[in-house]
């Protein structure tokens, strides 16, 4: 597995630039632009909303990769849907019946998302694994940005990776939190193939575009 995608999670933009902000991710090669959506229920943070969807949907060509870490997403999915969104990633511990959330999500249009908390054992998705488009793993707690990468997601990837190959599932397996030059060669060679990166693109001191070439090279 050589290819993979880098996903900037423009939450961690200067929203006084946004449209300026994506198009140098645009620019620079990004392939998805991931939105972290936040209630300040499911998650302490409060964040943006499908307003800030639709905005984003005008301003690239780019997929938009939508993370839910909301309480109740079966009641938002439509919305989400229509403000844009090419793919909703949910919660297991946010869902009361996974499968029929994900059956949802595709009815609506988009490619269905699972993911779980760091404290979550993977088990916890394996009912889903064989209808899920994406599976998402979260290598620091939900909730902020810039937080420190955690290894002990390393496993918890390998593991996932291995069911997927043996559902001989398509499904991306994807990563989020500390994503950096030094962290992406660590999950990428665990089995991730789409990789979330905020402050290393959005902070990088030679701007946006160099953050994103600098991932694309980290694994050469």
């Amino acid at each position: 597995m050589n290819k993979f995608l880098i996903a900037p999670s423009i939450i961690a933009s200067d929203f006084t630039h946004l449209a300026d902000e994506i198009t140098a991710c645009e620019s620079a090669g990004a392939d998805w632009l991931h939105v972290d959506v936040m209630d300040g229920h499911f998650v302490p943070a409060i964040t943006v909303g499908p307003l800030f969807i639709e905005a984003c949907k005008r301003a690239t060509k780019l997929p938009l990769d939508i993370h839910l870490m909301i309480s109740n997403p079966d009641q938002q999915l439509d919305v989400f849907a229509k403000a844009g969104a090419n793919n909703i990633t949910v919660h297991v511990e946010a869902c009361s019946n996974l499968l029929k959330t994900i059956e949802k999500i595709k009815s609506l249009g988009c490619t269905a998302g699972v993911t779980l908390n760091p404290i979550t054992p993977a088990s916890a998705l394996d009912e889903a694994l064989s209808l899920a488009d994406l599976v998402l793993v979260m290598s620091v707690v939900p909730g902020y940005s810039g937080q420190a990468f955690m290894p002990e997601m390393i496993g918890k990837v390998e593991g996932i990776r291995n069911k997927l190959n043996a559902l001989r599932s398509p499904a991306h397996l994807e990563v989020d939190g500390g994503m950096a030059a030094d962290t992406l060669p660590l999950m990428h060679n665990a089995g991730a193939d789409v990789f979330v990166a905020g402050n290393a693109i959005f902070k990088f001191p030679q701007g946006v575009a160099a953050g994103v070439r600098a991932l694309r090279v980290s694994n050469v």
